[in-house]
């Protein structure tokens, strides 16, 4: 562009606007002449003071103010800024300007159509360079959960309007009337404002089945719930690979940061594990935060960790996922500003940051270590009583917890939830083999519940608690079988014991919560594990069973 262009779009921002109009007719004309002087679309941003804050050369799509530059007010509350923009072409505003409307929450988007002449003469009165007008605005939408982009759009567009009729209407009126309709929706939503209100992102691969794929968003939905979020709702894409940038292709990321502003989301949560430039990029074009499936996890764990070794895992394994997402979290981590005094070899913050963490983590697995060494003495304790030990193991929420209450009354915290108990709770059980009629005693010990690609920080924090499984005489693996996925989850269980450096003993399935389930895959579980014991733990029903399988099978432990 020429510097005298460059000067008149410069001079924008010298502009004024009355703090109940949407634009005036001279701002209206003066911009639509520098459109058609440039030939190119001119947006501009003004505040509710009537203040130009920003100006730029594109349509409005192409011109959007960054998400983290965006003042954040929630699912009630529009941004504060209105955009004025011009078009060169006698159309309605394309459904990409739109889209970027509702990201930004914009309080209104007004589109100028531009005469190329200048001065367009209708019954002998000159017009200038503005030819029709429209506004755009959003509207709430009463059923945000159940609503499809594709069919309920969250704006109303005006038909063509005459640039008279446009700067007569009261702004302060159209813009305080929309919040009040925001607002009266958001309460009707009974939200909890300390609550984070989550969609979720799914993406189905090419090697994973459409039955793998809605088990695997059910569950980290399940997590959400666990974790103390609401989910808004779910999306879902199909791709042969995840995008290496965004994970989702360019077209579902607007769609993301479309539906996060019409939910009044905070938090969007991916069913995979990102990587930190996916995450920041994602974060970047959404405006929120985004998390994967194993911070998820370990925020989990952070809230149930009660006892001083469980907390030591959880800070090691968070520290551990954290570590090499520092790079690129805002200025905070940049180097200092050029000048007198701040040249010269010194340091980014990031990298004092990083060293700080490295020395904890040292520290911590030193802790960890120790933990280690200290349940090793426990358990060679208890080997030289010659007391043989069982380690319960499952995937979690199978109802470990529940037996060991039952069998042994251990008073172990039990919840429908997933990662209820993170620390091991051993306890005596006494038995009395029917057929020998001898009396034995054996440890049942609780682990930690394994889920489907149990993230590897968790796993190298947690060996201490799961050596409990390695050094145990036998196993025995509980099933829900009321779930509908439960023969994937015997799967992820004997792929995470099978990957173990230390093979564990003989194992004995018990499947569990069988009241809860029909008569058809109770027959289907029998033919595929005819060895396995039917059970309910919280019904006590087949435990008596259960006892002389266990005697059994810790006989046949301790024989081998």
């Amino acid at each position: 562009m020429k510097s005298s262009q460059l000067k008149q779009l410069q001079r924008l921002y010298h502009q004024r606007l009355p703090g109940d109009r949407l634009t005036t007719p001279e701002f209206a004309q003066r911009l639509a002449a520098i459109s058609a002087d440039i030939k190119q679309s001119v947006c501009t941003y003004i505040n509710r003071r009537g203040q130009v804050i920003r100006v730029g050369v594109g349509t409005p799509n192409q011109t959007k103010i960054p998400p983290q530059e965006l003042p954040r007010y929630g699912a009630e509350r529009l941004c504060g800024i209105r955009c004025i923009a011009t078009q060169l072409k006698s159309e309605t505003p394309r459904k990409s300007d739109l889209t970027a409307m509702a990201i930004q929450r914009l309080d209104a988007l007004i589109m100028l159509t531009v005469t190329e002449s200048g001065f367009e003469r209708r019954g002998g009165g000159a017009t200038g360079y503005v030819k029709e007008t429209y506004l755009a605005h959003l509207i709430p939408i009463t059923n945000p959960e159940e609503q499809n982009l594709d069919h309920q759009q969250s704006w109303n567009l005006s038909p063509p309007l005459s640039l008279d009729i446009l700067t007569k209407q009261d702004f302060l009126d159209l813009v305080e009337g929309l919040e009040t309709e925001f607002r009266r929706e958001f309460v009707a939503q009974h939200v909890d404002v300390d609550q984070d209100r989550v969609l979720i992102v799914g993406l189905m691969t090419e090697n994973m089945t459409p039955e793998r794929f809605e088990d695997g968003l059910a569950e980290i939905a399940r997590l959400v719930d666990t974790a103390g979020g609401e989910v808004l709702q779910t999306m879902r894409q199909k791709r042969s690979q995840p995008h290496p940038q965004t994970v989702v292709g360019s077209g579902k990321v607007q769609e993301i940061a479309l539906t996060v502003q019409t939910l009044g989301a905070n938090l969007v949560v991916f069913d995979r594990d990102l990587s930190p430039a996916q995450v920041r990029n994602l974060e970047a074009q959404t405006g929120v935060r985004v998390v994967d499936r194993t911070e998820v996890i370990l925020d989990i764990f952070a809230q149930r960790a009660q006892s001083r070794a469980g907390k030591l895992q959880v800070e090691l394994a968070q520290l551990e996922y954290m570590l090499p997402r520092l790079t690129g979290r805002g200025q905070a981590m940049s180097r200092l500003g050029g000048g007198i005094g701040t040249r010269g070899p010194g340091e980014t913050k990031l990298e004092t940051e990083r060293r700080a963490i490295q020395r904890r983590i040292t520290r911590l697995q030193q802790e960890v270590n120790q933990l280690q060494a200290h349940r090793s003495r426990m358990r060679q304790r208890r080997q030289n009583q010659e007391v043989p030990t069982v380690a319960v193991v499952g995937y979690t929420n199978a109802g470990k917890s529940t037996l060991l209450n039952t069998l042994t009354n251990a008073e172990v915290y039990t919840a429908d939830q997933l990662f209820a108990t993170l620390d091991p709770t051993t306890r005596r059980l006494p038995i009395i083999n029917t057929e020998t009629g001898d009396s034995i005693s054996i440890l049942l010990t609780d682990t930690v519940g394994f889920i489907h690609e149990l993230p590897p920080p968790l796993v190298d924090s947690f060996r201490a608690t799961l050596e409990e499984v390695t050094e145990a005489d036998a196993l025995l693996h509980m099933v829900d079988l009321s779930h509908p996925a439960w023969q994937s989850h015997i799967r992820s269980v004997m792929s995470i014991l099978t990957e173990m450096p230390v093979t564990p003993g003989p194992i004995l399935v018990a499947f569990n919560k069988i009241d809860e389930v029909d008569s058809n895959t109770l027959a289907l579980a029998q033919d595929e594990f005819p060895q396995a014991v039917f059970i309910s733990a919280s019904q006590r029903l087949g435990l008596e069973n259960l006892r002389q399988k266990l005697a059994h099978l810790v006989q046949y432990a301790i024989s081998c």
